[in-house]
């Protein structure tokens, strides 16, 4: 048995929290990421006891950085997603939250050259080879954590850290929507036919109305987790949505063959509910109530590339969420009523008369990141 010392920085981005390593610290040989990525998070264990993870999706996340040789970007980012339960490591699709803890750790690491006032990072990801410019507030140079901006999700305030995935539609290189279709049918079996929108902007999500699958939109992620019946239906639709995609031949393999993508997101109309904390979410509040999965699991909150995925979706007209959403909805700025309250987000686009597809120019949000320690893992392999 052997033992690496791996330097790490554990950051908390957006709501998720991740460990961030720089990768000229890793096996130049990619093959030797998996098992060391593994040994890292304690995985595969429920708890992760003996390892980094936090035992939930949301937390057991790695971001891998490096100065970029891209002219248009400053760092390069490739984003790992440690399966809890399984030995898996996926690449597949980008995680929004743990992007906005990019900019913040390539500052901190000498990567980027901090301003005095604001310091736009460009980075790289290597997942699904686009661009995104994160808006960091960096006074005297320093990158600040501490402010008064809130997300739902997180306690207490942060400093905001503004995200704008730029031409964000294509993923898969097959367009926003990758089936050529604004909406398709998939016939779910044990189940019947659910009409879906598998749309692709900052990562491929695939939505359905929760009315059509027996649900509210309203549920919260215990309620969720704890009826195996939901899970597993879910899930179906999810691997038929992957089969359509073409990125399995065999919907029932979906949680081994591309666990992470596409992300399924059930919505519904805007109507009032209650945070598992006990915050009352008004109707008028909010555009649309939309809740997601991760890892096959409820997400607690909302995946950032989910809601930029969303904001894209809604400016489409006849999609899914397009017709759920309120008709007095602004969409350069809209509101998700997701399961630990609001997230506003946005999309700059063009549609031109007689096409119903948008140029989708960039989609953009607001998080917050928090820089939590420094230290030497040892990894016993």
């Amino acid at each position: 048995m052997t033992v690496k010392k791996l330097p790490v920085t554990i950051m908390r981005g957006g709501t998720s929290k991740g460990v961030y390593i720089l990768e000229s610290d890793l096996p130049a040989n990619h093959d030797e990421w998996e098992p060391l990525l593994l040994r890292l998070m304690g995985s595969p264990d429920a708890k992760q006891i003996d390892g980094l993870g936090g035992s939930q999706s949301v937390t057991s996340k790695v971001a891998i950085i490096k100065k970029s040789s891209n002219p248009d970007a400053d760092v390069d980012y490739t984003f790992a997603q440690v399966s809890v339960d399984k030995p898996l490591v996926s690449y597949k699709g980008n995680c929004g939250n743990i992007s906005s803890g990019v900019g913040p750790f390539a500052i901190e690491k000498g990567l980027v050259e901090a301003r005095d006032g604001t310091t736009t990072v460009r980075i790289f990801n290597t997942n699904t080879n686009k661009i995104i410019a994160a808006d960091v507030k960096t006074p005297g140079g320093e990158v600040a954590y501490s402010g008064d901006f809130a997300i739902a999700g997180v306690p207490g305030t942060a400093s905001p850290v503004k995200l704008k995935f730029v031409n964000p539609a294509g993923t898969l290189g097959k367009g926003l929507l990758p089936t050529g279709n604004v909406v398709d049918t998939l016939d779910v079996p044990g189940f019947g036919k659910v009409d879906v929108s598998i749309v692709d902007a900052a990562n491929p999500l695939v939505f359905a109305k929760a009315k059509d699958i027996g649900l509210t939109g309203k549920e919260l992620p215990d309620e969720i987790n704890g009826n195996p019946e939901t899970l597993g239906l879910l899930e179906k639709i999810r691997g038929l949505a992957a089969v359509k995609l073409g990125l399995i031949e065999d919907y029932t393999r979906s949680a081994w063959d591309t666990p992470g993508i596409p992300k399924m997101t059930f919505v519904a109309e805007p109507d009032a509910y209650t945070t598992p904390d006990g915050k009352e979410i008004a109707k008028n509040d909010i555009d649309l109530l939309s809740r997601m999965m991760s890892m096959q699991k409820a997400h607690p909150s909302y995946a950032m590339t989910g809601a930029m995925c969303t904001a894209a979706a809604a400016v489409t007209p006849g999609s899914i969420v397009n017709q759920v959403l309120a008709p007095d909805a602004d969409t350069q700025f809209i509101r998700i009523g997701h399961a630990a309250g609001i997230l506003e987000c946005g999309a700059d686009f063009r549609l031109e008369a007689g096409n119903n597809v948008p140029e989708i120019d960039d989609t953009f949000g607001f998080r917050t990141a928090n820089f939590i320690m420094d230290g030497t893992a040892r990894i016993r392999l």
